[in-house]
């Protein structure tokens, strides 16, 4: 996928993994939507690129409506959309608070779906793409991390589903990032631990673009993390089997029981 001269949207773009990608992409050719709640002075220093600041709050709906209404009376269009924004609670759940579930999951779930089908009604004859940014904890439980680990799992039920149902397959891709070093355990929770393996935002960003360029589906900055999630998904692959014959085994052995019983 060559990006010169085409329209980004890159939401999370103040800090971490987005400033870092905002700096890879600011060294192209590019008309870039640098999107985040609030951006410090003197954020740009000399890019390449065509960058406009956009302070947006995506827990709301109406506030994307009018981040896309922007850059499309900007630019007239957009072609490539990166979900990244998010944030995490590190948290034991104990008293039941709507608000504080609706927020994790407004800004986290919500909003990158609802950006991806906008991109897809946007761009009904053309060429797209949507990078939504998942989490290594999208596939595994983690303690302390149940609700953000659910907003990410949610990203990846979903688009499981939804490359299964489109015709074309390769306008959405998740990132599968492990603990990256930024300010994210920082805002998490003050006694948030830093898991193994992490990377830096930079290693997560260059992985990142390449990704879009090559228009990935799944994309895994981390080797060690992919290896071990496939080495994962062969193991229950190859039990599988096993697991059936173990269960038809045992649901026979207790319905002969079940029937001798009542002889």
């Amino acid at each position: 996928m060559n990006l010169e001269n085409q329209v980004v949207v890159l939401t999370g773009a103040a800090s971490g993994i987005g400033k870092a990608l905002l700096d890879i992409l600011s060294s192209q050719k590019l008309k870039i939507a640098a999107i985040d709640l609030q951006f410090p002075d003197n954020f740009l220093k000399n890019p390449q690129a065509e960058i406009v600041l956009i302070a947006c709050d995506l827990s709301k709906k109406n506030a994307i409506d009018e981040l896309f209404e922007k850059v499309l009376n900007l630019w007239g269009q957009i072609d490539v959309f990166i979900a990244n924004a998010g944030f995490a609670y590190y948290e034991k759940l104990d008293a039941p608070n709507w608000e504080h579930i609706e927020k994790i999951y407004q800004v986290n779930t919500f909003a990158p779906i609802y950006s991806l089908l906008k991109m897809k009604e946007l761009n009904k004859n053309k060429d797209f793409y949507v990078c939504i940014t998942a989490s290594a904890m999208a596939t595994m439980g983690l303690a302390g991390y149940a609700l953000y680990g659910s907003t990410k799992s949610a990203l990846d039920r979903f688009a499981d589903a939804y490359w299964q149902e489109q015709e074309s397959k390769n306008h959405l891709g998740l990132v599968y990032p492990v603990a990256t070093r930024t300010n994210f355990f920082g805002s998490a929770g003050n006694q948030a631990p830093v898991y193994f393996p992490s990377q830096t935002p930079q290693q997560v960003a260059r992985s990142i673009y390449k990704g879009i360029l090559k228009r990935k589906k799944k994309i895994y900055p981390s080797r060690l993390f992919r290896m071990a999630y496939f080495l994962g998904f062969l193991q229950e692959a190859l039990n599988k089997p096993y697991q059936i014959y173990a269960k038809r085994f045992f649901q026979k052995i207790f319905l002969d029981k079940k029937n001798t019983d009542k002889v």
